[in-house]
């Protein structure tokens, strides 16, 4: 695990619960920005992307 990659999907996740749940395109499209993020920090760790859809609970 890299420290990159853990800053990157700790990051991500922060921006993804920030806007997540806003109702404005400009939220949204910073909610996509964070999943992007989150996942290409798991990339970098060598984990999965996370694939499910957000708020769900699903692993």
């Amino acid at each position: 695990m890299s420290i990159k990659g853990e800053i990157k999907e700790a990051a991500g996740y922060l921006k993804e619960e920030a806007n997540e749940h806003g109702k404005t395109p400009e939220a949204q499209k910073k909610a996509q920005e964070g999943r992007d993020l989150r996942n290409e920090g798991r990339i970098e760790d060598g984990k999965a992307p996370k694939s499910s859809t957000p708020g769900t609970g699903e692993k």
